[in-house]
């Protein structure tokens, strides 16, 4: 099994990792809710841990892509708070 940190293949049945000493409990992807590794089933609200997981491809050059709706819905909205302001500055090194 492997380490939700840093990868790394562990026996199966492993509290914790070999590689970096983080715990191997699961996490729901529904519900966020901290599982043993043997779950097949969270517990909280029911998900199918067993579900094979997709992946999803994220496109930097397509903000749109990874920013959640209701954060870009905001921006939006706010847009002219958020603009900011210039100033001048002088940095030493």
């Amino acid at each position: 099994m492997k380490c939700p940190k840093c990868q790394f293949e562990n026996r199966e049945g492993s509290a914790f990792c070999l590689e970096c000493g983080g715990r191997m409990d699961l996490t729901c992807p529904r519900c966020a809710g901290t599982l043993p590794a043997s779950a097949k089933f969270c517990d909280g609200c029911g998900h199918d841990l067993r579900e094979a997981k997709t992946s999803t491809t994220v496109d930097y050059s397509q903000p749109q892509s990874y920013t959640p709706k209701f954060l870009a819905d905001k921006i939006l909205k706010d847009r002219s708070s958020l603009e900011g302001e210039r100033k001048l500055v002088t940095v030493l090194f």
